[in-house]
């Protein structure tokens, strides 16, 4: 066990009642998982005011609270510290209570609005292929070497953030790339780790419900560029023009990457098929079965990762021709009538656009493109109307449907959509809210050479409806379907 005052070392303290040599259990922020001996963090939440529960936390068991704000009627036992930001404070305290895990391995996290996750993942496997031990901290799962774990959250509280890193210590993993949100950073989840490196993908309409502009969205973001340090890498799409402002104030080793102009990694689109495409980089053709302009974006920067932490560039390609789709990001099959079925997690308008763009460039221009979309509940309204309209201007036909409505009534959410779109695509547009009879009545429209894309929920396979999950998986929804068109 280790005592309070090593806990609470490098943590910004404004006062202190009572003694801080006691050996604490657990750090716990959710007063419901406190036992005897931890220390309750009381934080200030978007739902709920963990002050308001330090009471229940100490007849739990807690014999230390940090918090923002001393109880009225403090217990002579307990030890009350107060901090001006307990979120900073828990964030310092994790890493001091797992031994700062991430000072051990090269950590690089990985940030933007789409492309984390294929990113994160594919340098996970192209690290592993390599014959490292490696981490993976993503938005699908999290891996310590082989071991897998769920996750909940894009980036994971701090607690088991710390807890996952140190879980690599302990089996020598070297590389860890993690996915990095701009709700993690804002609520200080990353406070105190140690980054080797950090990597900027893209920037678009997204999270505007948390962050209220688009501005505070951006920032929120540069706050993991603002805090490497000077012996660490930023990795930045220049062909963003939120690229350089990323790099404005960081003290790290700055390098870009870009398909349109120049940069440091720069590719050329070769070809392009739906079985993969083929690009120019660094001088040398790599053929990948990654499909798009947003991808070659994703190879680029997996390509300049990998360099800046030391693979040699010809093998770097070598496993990169090696490298097979991410679940849920452009996963497709074509099915025995010659449908090809798409499903994607495009979930912004920018994500949706570059999907459907992509699949504009690969079709002969006979087929029909058919978009099964919705937009999730409890989530930024503004972009509803936005992909309303993306999806019945850029496809043949295109249905609205629910999403993940969690709180809000579905067909509120398809209404604002429906208002996106212009009075000449009016007659593209079916709304169906059930999202299985979505996909099913998709696949009836569809004939021999028509495109199908399931967009929005890519990887997940879980429905969240007024605080109930059920069983929904879009690529075994779309393949069951088209199967039953085949009997």
């Amino acid at each position: 066990m280790i005592r309070l005052k090593d806990i609470l070392y490098r943590v910004a303290l404004e006062a202190v009642s009572g003694g801080t040599h006691v050996k604490v259990a657990q750090i716990r922020f959710d007063s419901r998982a406190v036992g005897a001996g931890d220390v309750f963090v009381a934080i200030r939440g978007s739902l709920s005011d963990g002050h308001d529960f330090i009471g229940k936390a100490v007849d739990a068991g807690a014999l230390a609270v940090v918090c923002e704000e001393f109880p009225e009627q403090p217990i002579e036992e307990v030890c009350y510290v107060k901090v001006s930001d307990s979120h900073a404070a828990l964030a310092v305290m994790a890493a001091n209570f797992y031994g700062h895990p991430s000072k051990n391995l090269k950590l690089v996290g990985i940030t933007g609005t789409n492309g984390k996750t294929t990113v994160s993942t594919l340098l996970y496997r192209l690290f592993k292929m390599a014959g490292y031990k490696v981490g993976l901290i993503s938005t699908i799962k999290v891996m310590v070497d082989d071991r897998e774990f769920p996750a909940r959250h894009t980036t994971p509280d701090v607690l088991s953030l710390n807890a996952h890193l140190k879980q690599m210590n302990e089996v020598g993993v070297e590389f860890c790339f993690m996915e990095v949100s701009s709700h993690g950073i804002e609520q200080k989840r990353i406070e105190a780790l140690h980054f080797e490196g950090a990597v900027f993908t893209n920037l678009s309409h997204d999270h505007l419900d948390y962050h209220k502009t688009f501005a505070a969205y951006r920032d929120a973001k540069k706050k993991l560029f603002d805090g490497l340090p000077k012996a660490s890498f930023a990795l930045v799409n220049v062909d963003d023009r939120n690229g350089l402002v990323m790099l404005q104030n960081t003290k790290a080793k700055k390098y870009t990457y870009a398909l349109k102009t120049y940069a440091d990694y720069r590719a050329q689109l070769m070809e392009r098929q739906f079985n993969g495409q083929l690009l120019k980089m660094d001088g040398n053709e790599l053929w990948s079965r990654l499909i798009g302009d947003f991808n070659a974006y994703n190879l680029l920067a997996i390509y300049g990762v990998a360099d800046l932490l030391g693979l040699e560039r010809l093998e770097i390609l070598r496993l990169m021709s090696g490298l097979d789709t991410v679940a849920g990001r452009f996963q497709h099959f074509i099915s025995k009538d010659r449908i090809t079925a798409i499903v994607d997690y495009a979930h912004t308008p920018d994500a949706l656009k570059n999907v459907l763009d992509t699949i504009s460039a690969l079709r002969t221009g006979n087929e029909k493109v058919i978009t099964v979309v919705g937009c999730g509940g409890d989530r930024d309204r503004t972009k509803r109307p936005v992909m309303g309209h993306i999806a019945s201007q850029m496809s043949d036909r295109a249905i609205f449907t629910s999403d993940n409505p969690r709180g809000e009534v579905p067909e509120q959410i398809i209404a604002e959509m429906e208002q996106g779109v212009e009075a000449q695509n009016a007659n593209r547009v079916l709304s169906i809210t059930d999202r299985r009879q979505a996909i099913r009545t998709a696949c009836d429209l569809a004939s021999g050479g028509d495109i199908i894309l399931v967009a929005g929920k890519g990887h997940e396979t879980y429905q969240e409806t007024q605080g109930t999950r059920i069983d929904f998986d879009d690529f075994k929804e779309v393949r069951t379907a088209l199967e039953a068109l085949n009997k």
